[in-house]
């Protein structure tokens, strides 16, 4: 028996992911709100042309990794603020991703605006990297 492919499994995947996040972020209880503090593997910049045809540099939030793995490539402004967000599904040679939008995935940007923003997250990852930050064509908006 196949295994459903990346895309036909990535709805469910980032629903899932959005649900959990916004139980542990949202959360009034002090533990579940702690344990977002401790979810998710790194948060790193990828400069660009680190891969074939990714001309743009992105920020990495990478919650699971092998296989599968996902994670939400955050690719900002020249100044940092999230401009565009996409949830990657890879599993073994296949993948698939998502364009966030603030209506169906506001954690996401919650996080990014509230959280990696405010304390520093991503100007320190593109420090740490050394490299080049190139922004997004203004096409790729948010909705």
């Amino acid at each position: 028996m196949n295994q459903p492919t990346c895309e036909q499994r990535i709805d469910k995947e980032l629903e899932s992911t959005i649900s959990e996040l916004e139980r542990m972020y949202y959360s009034e209880d002090e533990s579940e709100r702690e344990e977002f503090y401790d979810y998710g593997l790194s948060f790193d910049y990828v400069s660009p042309n680190t891969f074939k045809e990714q001309e743009q540099g992105y920020f990495c939030y990478q919650l699971s990794w092998g296989g599968p793995s996902d994670e939400f490539r955050i690719y900002t402004n020249p100044d940092f603020t999230p401009h565009y967000i996409e949830y990657v599904f890879l599993d073994w040679f296949d993948g698939a991703n998502r364009k966030c939008n603030k209506a169906e995935h506001k954690v996401i940007f919650d996080i990014c605006e509230q959280d990696f923003f405010e304390c520093g997250a991503f100007e320190h990852a593109f420090n740490e990297s050394g490299r080049i930050h190139y922004s997004w064509e203004s096409s790729r908006d948010n909705e």
